[in-house]
């Protein structure tokens, strides 16, 4: 029997995200993955929201994204565009980079941690005690391990093995996909349009070759039913009277719009995260990012339990924190889908929704929730800014988010207070006391704010309030675990680099 400290079922965007995060903290990690190879040509998502993008740069790991990915300044609320372009964010845009590729890159940097990728090994059965999981592989092998975390997909074996529900709304319509070569595309990169029988879009993936996606809101497909070009191909002339001359498939794939969300995110020593705890239609891309953002959140929590510097009670916030926001992204779809049907009574609301969008603040509101900028987790106490993201400031030694790329939370101390170092004393091996300074038009009206490692917000002292000491050692202790020996580290930062742009 193999041991580790944690095992993850599942390769995808989710479950190699967590591996970072936890190789990152010094977790043993072993990833189950059932397929044997990599996906190199199947891409279900195919974009990266801002605070993905930010998560990633507080990791130091973006540039590698940017790269390879290619920015639009808007996303869209069912199909109605959202301009990012006046964000509050060093990102305002989205970045189109296809699944395969956000997989090959996470895989490269788990694999420079030391996380071990196992492949061709599916989970098939598990059981789990006071001390550990000993998960079972269909090749007769066990594995024993002290955590086992779910990234295997919305038919998770693992979520059912935990007898975990899953409920929700059944599918009420029928989408395609197609990766395909195009003898006569639309102008644009991007074409989508309503039409009688359903709804399509055209998008330009590369030279050559289009994503293509058909809805029918007359059709709810059977699970069995063949996904061939030829079916695509009579979507599209069903749909959009042409099939823009669609020929050599790279890859072909068929969902529908179930929305449906686990009803715990743990069952002792098994969690769940990404596709295994959600899944909704992919309207406005944002599968993926929730489930990197899932992984975010675990990975800090699951490495400080393991480790032992926190009680386990540390991994219920995840299911409280994440929960409600899948929750969100599911009401969102659901009704971005019920928007996209073709009848006179949608279409006048659409028509309604699309001027109300014109008003800044509804644009920002939807472009918030769709990119995930605006979540704020519960937390104790009344500043508006305590639950929320940190904005990547930037301080005369380096930048905010640069401070978190070791994954450790960060007490910013940016007016002088020296009590802070005696405050911090107990918790040194888990959080870096950072003093610095803000850089010309970047203040935020704070002297000090605990950061945990996902970036947000644990507590604040603003510019000229007598800080309450009591108040942020309940919040080392919540999120940290109990105090320790040991002495405050003081870190300096290089300076900021240049602000990425779009091309």
């Amino acid at each position: 029997m193999t041991d580790t400290q944690v095992v993850i079922a599942g390769a995808g965007p989710t479950g190699l995200m967590l591996a970072c995060e936890l190789g990152l903290a010094g977790i043993d990690v072993l990833v189950l993955e059932r397929l044997p190879e990599p996906r190199t040509v199947e891409s279900r998502a195919g974009g990266l929201h801002i605070r993905t993008m930010e998560v990633l740069d507080q990791r130091g790991l973006l540039d590698g994204f940017l790269e390879r990915g290619r920015p639009r300044q808007d996303v869209h609320f069912s199909g109605l565009g959202l301009d990012l372009s006046d964000m509050a964010t060093r990102y305002p845009y989205a970045l189109l980079i296809l699944q395969a590729e956000v997989e090959r890159l996470l895989e490269e940097r788990a694999a420079q941690l030391g996380v071990r990728l196992r492949r061709g090994a599916e989970v098939t059965g598990f059981t789990q005690d006071e001390t550990g999981v000993t998960v079972e592989l269909a090749d007769g092998s066990r594995v024993r391990a002290d955590y086992l975390v779910g990234c295997d997909g919305g038919r998770s074996t693992v979520r059912g093995l935990a007898g975990i529900e899953f409920p929700g709304t059944p599918a009420t319509m029928t989408a395609m996909l197609g990766d395909v070569e195009l003898a006569e595309p639309p102008g644009a990169d991007i074409f989508q349009e309503r039409r009688e029988h359903g709804r399509f879009s055209v998008l330009s993936y590369g030279p050559g070759w289009y994503r293509v996606l058909t809805n029918e809101f007359d059709h709810v497909a059977g699970r069995d039913e063949p996904v061939t070009l030829e079916t695509l191909r009579k979507a599209m002339l069903k749909i959009a009277g042409t099939d823009f001359g669609m020929h050599s498939p790279r890859w072909l794939s068929r969902h529908g719009d179930a929305a449906r969300q686990a009803d715990r995110y743990r069952v002792g020593r098994v969690l769940l995260a990404g596709d295994a705890a959600h899944v909704h239609f992919p309207a406005g891309g944002q599968g993926l990012n929730t489930g990197v953002q899932d992984a975010v959140n675990l990975g800090w929590k699951l490495a400080a339990v393991v480790r032992g510097h926190a009680q386990d009670l540390l991994l219920d916030t995840y299911h409280a924190e994440r929960h409600p926001v899948a929750a969100r992204v599911l009401h969102n779809t659901r009704a971005q889908t019920a928007l996209w049907r073709v009848d006179d009574h949608t279409s006048a609301l659409r028509q309604i929704l699309d001027d109300l969008i014109g008003i800044d603040e509804v644009r920002l509101r939807l472009a918030g929730m769709i990119t995930a900028t605006d979540l704020q987790y519960p937390m104790e106490g009344t500043d508006d800014l305590l639950g929320r993201r940190i904005p990547d400031l930037d301080l005369d030694r380096g930048r905010v988010y640069e401070l978190l790329h070791r994954a450790h939370a960060v007490l910013l101390d940016l007016g002088g207070l020296p009590p802070l170092d005696s405050v911090v004393t107990g918790w040194a091996d888990r959080v870096d006391l950072v003093r610095a300074r803000p850089a010309e038009g970047s203040d935020l009206g704070v002297d000090a704010v605990f950061i945990r490692p996902d970036g947000h917000v644990a507590w604040v002292t603003r510019a000229g309030e007598r800080p309450d000491f009591d108040a942020l050692r309940t919040a080392l202790t919540t999120w940290l675990g109990p105090a320790g020996l040991g002495g405050a580290h003081v870190h300096h930062r290089p300076a900021p680099r240049a602000t990425p742009t779009p091309d």
